[in-house]
């Protein structure tokens, strides 16, 4: 296709030039106004020369023309899925393609949009701004969405140069349920209620025989659920009262109704990590020494801690003389702690204490059946445990993990973990805190203690050894509570740095919270962590032989992931689950549950198909929303500026781009011929103006 077009190219300024077309113009006017007879001549004979001046050419060029450009995006996102939508946007995109397709010099950019990484729903504008961004602005004739409506960056809506159609998928009639968590905390205290705000709401074209109540159902932990009838379309505070502390999941359910889009957005799932309010901690020391200040100093340094904690500096058979009345003493209150208030305590810690009548049978016989009913005791153990005044030869005896030998070993040695310990959440991995050994050195490089309590180990957990082997931390869980023993009083040392001391803040830190039954210390549990889709799977065990872990989907179909010992006593894996939603893990009698994606899904929020967020936009670029259950739209080509949708049909704006493959510049006449020209109309003025 050839065009041309004149083009000037001034052999003076065009100021220069100007300036003498008006010189020109008044003397053709000077001359008319005083009556010569030849004035329109001169006028002709200065246009002349000044177009001469002007240096006029004709420019032709060769354009090929171009194609336009239509950008065709189809939204292939979760909420996409619901009912007949993939069929009727596969309709939609492939008639549309079609059409565009038949028409002359068109050609179809098409779009793909699928889920946004995690939870970022619908990106509908991102990908037609990457898709425009991509293709020449000007040969863009169009753009054709095809979508529900449910559109999650729309202020990321790209300025485009031509028409923005909308065809909507789904139905006029949709309706749909479903559970909004609003407000959950991520952490509670245990024991004590939390206030969980929900909400059961219907949405769309609601039928008149659907009831205002629904069936809430209640699970935690994968547990058989609770039901309770709620109102629908009312916020909703619902009490919560976590029952162990660690992660806790709380599932909410309501059933699908007949006729609802989907019941992917009628469950919820919560996850809220369970706390201790405070952990009340009783330290009953036998008498003052060294190591006395090494439980005192660890259990204040904890905020979360309350100590209460009581020295026996006289005992009942120390005669001195000194009236009771100036004894500056507080009154050892045994009767309101190990009656009235111990069950108040989470643990209870005696320190080198021995029997000398301050604390009747009755009353160590209490503390027993506080074990025994959840409670916690620790023992730390000097010369007095293997004596006649042992705690052992009380009622606690029966439920201590060991048998003193009534010898006491003096020596130096190193405080060993075993191989159960080496598996045992309490002491795995401690020989990595505290000093190095030396080189050559076998086992960790701590220092040494120089007395330990002979005792016998009777059904407990040996996690450290001391002397000749013999058990110097031994735990034990007794009915519902738990029992530890430190077979010698010289932890201290560690504290103080002898020969480089020791991880003694870790130990003793780890032995307490293992005792106050805090999750992250259980020897045997089965975790799951969730990052995006992926689940890493961690059973903690003493035993060998875990291989497989049982995990259940939301569609209820059960996969066997392997489990691969990566530590002693630390099985792991990795999983990638298919799907968001609540999956339950099982292997052996440990079960667990974990959430993978977020509570409510994005693409589940909203899931009615509404023109409401892209009509404004498609209205600003003389577009329309028009939906495929009317039909699959016709289209049109509509001149630029004009309105490009109506009933039945949307409308594309051809650009009439083109490219330039050659270009012609030709002069519009010789400079002689100008002068000729000129030179005529001069010689005709000078003759009429002579009356010749």
């Amino acid at each position: 296709m050839s065009w041309g077009q004149i083009i000037f190219a001034p052999m003076v300024p065009w100021p220069v030039l100007w300036l003498a077309i008006a010189v020109a113009v008044l003397a053709v006017v000077l001359a008319f106004w005083r009556g010569l007879s030849g004035w329109w001549l001169r006028g002709l004979t200065a246009a002349v020369l000044l177009l001469a001046l002007a240096n006029p050419a004709l420019q032709t060029e060769d354009r090929q023309p171009l194609s336009n450009i239509v950008l065709l995006v189809s939204d292939h996102s979760a909420s996409q899925k619901i009912g007949d939508r993939p069929a009727q946007m596969e309709r939609a995109v492939t008639d549309l393609k079609d059409e565009l397709q038949r028409l002359p010099n068109t050609e179809v950019r098409q779009v793909t949009l699928g889920d946004a990484p995690g939870d970022g729903g619908t990106l509908l504008m991102g990908a037609l701004s990457d898709a425009l961004a991509e293709e020449p602005r000007a040969r863009v004739a169009g753009a054709i969405l095809v979508t529900d409506g449910q559109v999650h960056d729309m202020a990321r809506a790209p300025d485009m140069p031509a028409p923005v159609n909308v065809v909507l998928t789904g139905h006029r009639s949709d309706w749909d349920r479903r559970l909004i968590v609003k407000d959950a905390p991520a952490f509670a205290i245990m024991g004590e209620p939390v206030k969980l705000t929900l909400r059961v709401q219907d949405e769309g074209q609601v039928p008149a025989d659907i009831p205002a109540t629904a069936s809430l159902k209640i699970a935690i932990d994968g547990k058989p659920p609770q039901t309770f009838t709620v109102p629908v379309g009312k916020d909703l505070q619902l009490p919560v009262t976590l029952p162990h502390g660690g992660m806790n999941v709380l599932q909410f359910t309501v059933p699908t109704e007949t006729g609802e889009l989907t019941d992917r957005n009628n469950s919820a799932v919560v996850q809220m990590n369970g706390v201790r309010d405070r952990l009340r901690v009783l330290l009953v020391s036998g008498e003052p020494h060294t190591g006395e200040r090494v439980w005192r100093n660890l259990l204040k340094s904890d905020s979360s801690v309350d100590l209460v904690h009581f020295t026996i500096l006289r005992p009942p058979e120390k005669q001195d003389g000194v009236p009771v009345s100036e004894l500056s003493l507080i009154a050892f209150p045994t009767r309101e702690l190990f009656v009235e208030k111990i069950k108040e305590f989470d643990l209870i810690i005696f320190d080198r204490y021995r029997r000398r009548g301050i604390l009747p049978s009755a009353y160590l016989d209490n503390v027993k059946q506080y074990v025994e009913n959840g409670g916690a005791v620790l023992v730390s153990a000097g010369p007095e445990f293997g004596s006649a005044d042992s705690l052992w030869r009380s009622p606690l005896g029966d439920i201590l993990p060991v048998v003193p030998t009534s010898q006491v070993l003096v020596g130096g040695f190193k405080p060993e973990i075993t191989k159960l310990g080496d598996r045992h959440p309490v002491t795995e991995g401690l020989a990595a805190f505290g000093p190095k050994p030396k080189p050559g050195e076998k086992g960790p490089g701590w220092g040494r203690w120089f007395r330990q309590v002979e005792v016998k180990n009777r059904g407990g957990q040996v996690l450290m050894s001391g002397i000749d082997g013999d058990p110097l931390l031994v735990l034990k869980r007794e009915g519902k509570g738990r029992v530890a023993l430190l077979s010698s009083d010289e932890a201290w040392l560690w504290s103080r740095g002898y020969e480089g001391g020791g991880p003694q803040l870790e130990l003793l830190r780890r032995l307490a919270h293992w005792m106050m039954k805090e999750p992250d210390l259980e020897e045997e549990a089965l975790t799951a962590s969730a990052e995006g889709q992926t689940i890493t799977i961690t059973r903690r065990s003493l035993s060998e032989g875990h291989d497989k872990v049982s995990i259940t989907g939301p569609d209820d179909k059960t996969v066997e992931v392997p489990l691969t010992e990566t530590e002693p006593g630390r099985f792991t894996a990795t999983w990638t689950a298919p799907d968001m939603g609540l999956y339950r893990l099982k292997q052996g009698d440990k079960t667990a549950v974990i959430a993978v994606g977020p509570s409510a899904p994005k693409e589940f929020e909203q899931t009615i198909a509404t023109p409401d967020r892209l009509a404004p936009y498609a209205a600003i670029h003389r577009g329309g929303v028009l939906r495929v259950e009317d039909g699959v739209p016709d289209v049109r080509t509509v001149a630029e500026g004009r309105a490009a949708a109506g009933r039945g049909w949307i409308g594309i704006t051809p650009r009439h781009a083109y490219i330039t493959k050659d270009l012609r510049v030709t002069p519009f006449l010789p400079a002689w011929a100008f002068l000729l020209i000129a030179s005529l109309f001069a010689l005709a003025a000078w003759l009429r103006e002579g009356r010749r």
